[in-house]
């Protein structure tokens, strides 16, 4: 795709005017808080100079034809004794730029039913949010809440429609319905896998490593959320495109649970840090 046209002269006499100059000719800022004088929509580009030259350098080794950009992320689920804990990081990257450091990545589809996204931002919510209206109207029809198998169907059927198409997604669908919690794998391909332990995501190899040494089917609801926090912490330490905020549910008999939103940069590091240092010196002591 051609970008050339983001570094086109602008002003009076074609003076080429780019980056900050730009933004201030155009009287409009990057936070959008002003319009632009002929009342038309502007688009907005990360802070610089040559926007053109940043985003070829973005989607530098990928397809000329077709706009891709690298991404990346760490989710997890698994169920154990006392229900499912689901623990996400909050960071949206493009190419080596940071989009966003507060994403929802934890789609709440219905009060007993949980997705969460890796892959593309949009397509996972555009999707997941569709899942809602359709569990809804499975609901409505059926005067019962809908599976967690059979809402993991309706996404997997959907995806399955598109193969081929461009579609970015690697999600879970979890919750609790007559058979007890259940966890699913579905992604853009339209595979679906049912199992008690999954990570998707650029860091989720590092976030299996802490998670298969943690993980046992009788944890104790404290412990289960903790292992999630620190296998989300520990992907986010390792995996450059991970990052933001730990969020962490649980979901139980009545429904899933919000329970922590933290920032694994600042509070959760110093903690660990505190706690790893009184371990370091209760074992030099001894």
């Amino acid at each position: 795709m051609e970008l050339g046209f983001l570094d086109r002269p602008h002003g009076a006499g074609g003076v080429r005017v780019t980056g900050a100059a730009l933004v201030d000719e155009l009287g409009y800022s990057l936070g959008c808080d002003r319009m632009h004088p002929t009342g038309a929509p502007v688009l907005t580009a990360p802070p610089g100079d040559a926007p053109a030259s940043f985003l070829t350098e973005a989607f530098r080794g990928q397809d000329d034809h077709a706009l891709k950009f690298l991404h990346g992320t760490t989710t997890l689920a698994f169920v154990f004794q006392g229900g499912v804990v689901v623990a996400v990081d909050s960071r949206a990257s493009m190419g080596q730029y940071i989009g966003s450091g507060s994403v929802r990545k934890i789609i709440e589809i219905n009060p007993y039913l949980l997705g969460t996204m890796a892959g593309g931002a949009a397509d996972c919510s555009f999707w997941e949010r569709d899942l809602g209206r359709r569990c809804r109207l499975y609901e409505l029809r059926n005067k019962e809440r809908i599976s967690v198998a059979a809402a993991s169907k309706l996404l997997a059927n959907t995806v399955y429609g598109y193969k081929g198409m461009g579609l970015s997604m690697g999600t879970m669908i979890t919750g609790w319905d007559k058979t007890g919690p259940n966890l699913f794998y579905v992604d853009n391909d339209g595979t679906r896998l049912k199992g008690h332990k999954f990570s998707v995501g650029s860091g989720s190899t590092y976030a299996y490593g802490v998670l298969d040494q943690g993980y046992h089917w009788d944890l104790t609801v404290e412990d289960a959320l903790e292992l999630g926090r620190r296998s989300i912490f520990h992907a986010t330490h390792r995996d450059a495109a991970s990052g933001g905020f730990i969020n962490v549910y649980h979901v139980k008999e009545d429904g899933w649970v919000n329970i922590s939103h933290e920032d694994s940069g600042m509070t959760k590091y110093y903690e660990y840090k505190a706690q790893s240092a009184a371990v370091d010196s209760t074992a030099m002591e001894s």
